[in-house]
């Protein structure tokens, strides 16, 4: 086994979103984190997986990168002017 797999982490959190839209936004955000290798967001049950490069990032990044395009994750609420600014369709019930 190489070292970079060493280093590779799997890891699992909720996010809050609704339709197929959100599933490319909310995997965009994640994988554009450096070190993301993968991120796989499932509609019906909220839940996000990830696999990352642990030497290059951390769950909390990756979780606040998601935030920032208006996504609320298990971690992170987005700002209000983010999750305004997503599409009338992507607007999750928040608590």
């Amino acid at each position: 086994m190489c070292a970079q797999e060493n280093a590779l982490a799997k890891q699992s959190f909720k996010v809050r979103g609704n339709c197929e839209m959100c599933k490319s936004k909310i995997e965009k955000a994640a994988t554009a984190v450096n070190g993301v290798k993968s991120a796989k967001w499932n509609m019906v049950t909220g839940k996000m997986n990830v696999k990352y490069n642990k030497d290059k990032t951390t769950i909390d990044i990756i979780q606040q990168s998601i935030a920032e395009v208006g996504y609320d994750t298990e971690k992170y609420v987005a700002k209000d002017e983010d999750y305004d600014n997503l599409h009338y369709c992507c607007k999750y019930k928040r608590d």
